[in-house]
């Protein structure tokens, strides 16, 4: 059973087994509202269906669309001319050319998108390089040289593109 607070109207799902049937308080656990709550039996009476439908009318409106989807599915001719072929050829040769361009656009968009993988990546190598320089260097000795040198080759980089702009 679904409880509404009559405060903020937060709902609840509490057990009919857990309500009496003389009622019991309820506290909202949102708002801390205390009510008192009662089942009540008015809603739980089964509905009945006063009028009897006609079936009659059911059937006839069915058979006429039965009818109608019979008569559609009967098959057309397709009438076919030197015109309609000559512009469904023409289509179809657009159609190949421009899924040519797309194709080669594609492929140059992919190398850019794995060019920025790549730079990014290389990047947070050494950034997770420069974070780690001073266990790594515990743990190899002679990593320092490399890393050094590794450093240095990346500075003089780094001064060239600014030299270039």
């Amino acid at each position: 059973m679904i409880i509404t607070c009559p405060n903020c109207n937060k709902q609840f799902k509490i057990e009919n087994s857990q309500i009496p049937n003389e009622g019991r308080d309820l506290q909202c656990g949102s708002c801390n509202h205390v009510w008192f709550h009662k089942i009540e039996d008015e809603n739980n009476e089964v509905l009945r269906l006063n009028e009897e439908i006609v079936s009659k009318q059911l059937e006839s409106k069915a058979e006429t669309k039965n009818e109608k989807i019979i008569e559609a599915k009967q098959p057309q001719e397709k009438i076919k001319t030197d015109k309609n072929y000559n512009k469904k050829k023409i289509i179809s040769e657009n159609r190949k050319k421009s899924t040519t361009s797309i194709n080669k656009e594609n492929k140059g968009s992919k190398f850019f998108s794995y060019l920025v993988v790549f730079i990014i990546s290389f990047v947070a190598l050494i950034i997770l390089l420069d974070t780690l320089k001073n266990p790594l260097i515990n743990v190899f000795p002679r990593l320092e040289i490399i890393l050094f040198n590794l450093f240095e080759t990346l500075q003089d980089i780094k001064l060239f593109i600014i030299d270039l702009i």
